[in-house]
């Protein structure tokens, strides 16, 4: 027999057994409507433990989310005064540092020799005796001299400037036409086909001659040599510079066409 938990009363062996998988004592006089109430009361009790657990957990998880949130919202930073004092001991001060230059100073002068005494006798011979009354003979001091070098030769007559550019240029006796007449096309290079401009370098002096010929612009050299008879062959009107004829140097072109 054992004691029963909801009635105090004592259950028989066969409701220990019960009791153990059940967890309940049960009363074996009990009726069955009187067991059904009990039940739903130890129903009730269970559900009004369940929810006090449940609140009792919720409260403590509400709780704890509240703390976060406190923690996390605090102002966890260090006063004004504090980071005011921290940034001035940070605080570096840069200096520019100004690159001298050394001045280099010139040597010192060398120090004057030290005067040596010398002895009385050293300077002046008592046995040597100074003729004074001796004469100066000017005429084998200037027999001494050397001769004078000769006379330079007259020097040549300095050569006249050419001009590149004067107030008159030079210009071809009978124009442009003049020269064109004269110039003979070369046979070979006419049959090679060969034409082209040739441009002539001469000096006009200030006879209206021309001299110092030169090609500037070559096409051929029977082309070129043909520029040139022809233009030396010309009379030219001499430039003039300050009213007065000057010698002028010029570039003359020559144009060999070749027709049909």
């Amino acid at each position: 027999m054992s004691r029963s938990f909801l009635t105090g009363r004592f259950l028989p062996a066969h409701g220990k057994s019960f009791a153990r998988m059940t967890g309940y004592r049960i009363d074996a006089q009990l009726t069955t409507e009187e067991l059904r109430k009990r039940f739903e009361e130890r129903r009730a009790f269970r559900r009004t433990r369940r929810a006090m657990y449940t609140t009792a957990l919720l409260g403590g998880l509400v709780g704890a989310m509240g703390l976060l949130i406190l923690i996390l919202n605090a102002d966890l930073r260090p006063s004004q005064v504090a980071m005011l004092d921290v940034a001035e001991q940070e605080l570096v001060q840069m200096e520019e540092i100004v690159q001298t230059v050394q001045i280099e100073r010139p040597p010192p002068p060398p120090r004057p020799p030290v005067p040596v005494a010398v002895p009385d006798d050293t300077i002046f011979d008592e046995d040597v005796e100074l003729d004074l009354d001796a004469l100066l003979d000017l005429n084998d001091a200037v027999a001494a001299l050397p001769p004078p070098p000769p006379p330079a030769d007259d020097e040549e007559e300095a050569e006249p400037e050419i001009f590149t550019v004067v107030e008159q240029m030079p210009e071809i006796v009978g124009g442009y036409g003049a020269l064109m007449s004269d110039v003979r096309y070369p046979e070979d290079a006419r049959r090679a086909g060969i034409d082209g401009t040739v441009v002539v370098q001469v000096v006009v002096d200030e006879n209206g001659r021309p001299v110092q010929p030169a090609v500037v612009r070559s096409v051929h050299p029977r082309l070129d040599e043909e520029a040139i008879r022809a233009i030396m062959q010309q009379e030219f009107k001499p430039g003039m510079q300050r009213s007065r004829p000057v010698k002028v140097r010029t570039n003359i072109s020559v144009r060999f066409r070749l027709v049909g």
